[in-house]
């Protein structure tokens, strides 16, 4: 061992820890977003199908698993990335956060309609423009949301950087366009 080098998992200990998830991005044939009302969350009550990965389970198994447990959606592959988000520990969580956001395509009324809710996670699915969406969410959500319809239209996956538990702007997100600049 090369002297100063800690032993592997001396140094996987002082790694920072971080929990994984996967979520899915949805929009009707008119491209206006599609979310979930969360049960559990009311400072993020609308919300993307996905969750937090489980042992052994990879992003994009993630967020299939979670689409079809909370929507009945079964999402067909390959992946394609719409944008990687993070976020820094703090008082209300003690990871860090990273996740990865994949496009679902567009749904049709017939789909969407046939959505089933997982009452224990979600009460209701909406359908609205992207403007209609802002008043009903964080303004870090929102810029959010905003990252992956820019990411959807240009094809440039965003970079969600600043999702921090302790932050009042969780959702300052750039393409990775505008980070090249």
């Amino acid at each position: 061992m090369t002297e100063g080098w800690l032993p592997p998992e001396e140094y996987a200990a002082s790694l920072p820890k971080a929990s994984v998830f996967g979520a899915v991005f949805f929009t009707d044939m008119d491209d206006r977003p599609v979310q979930l009302h969360a049960v559990y969350s009311t400072e993020h009550p609308w919300q993307l199908p996905g969750g937090t990965a489980e042992a052994g389970e990879r992003p994009w198994e993630t967020a299939v698993r979670e689409t079809e447990e909370e929507t009945g959606l079964l999402v067909p592959g390959p992946p394609r990335l719409l944008a990687a988000v993070f976020g820094l520990p703090g008082a209300a969580w003690p990871l860090a956060t990273t996740g990865f956001v994949f496009d679902g395509g567009r749904l049709t009324d017939r789909q969407i309609a046939g959505i089933t809710l997982a009452p224990e996670e979600h009460d209701d699915v909406r359908v609205l423009s992207l403007e209609g969406w802002r008043a009903l969410m964080p303004a870090r959500d929102f810029a959010r949301l905003t990252a992956l319809m820019d990411a959807r239209r240009t094809g440039v996956a965003a970079y969600v950087g600043a999702w921090d538990w302790d932050s009042d702007l969780r959702g300052t997100a750039t393409s990775t366009e505008e980070t090249a600049r």
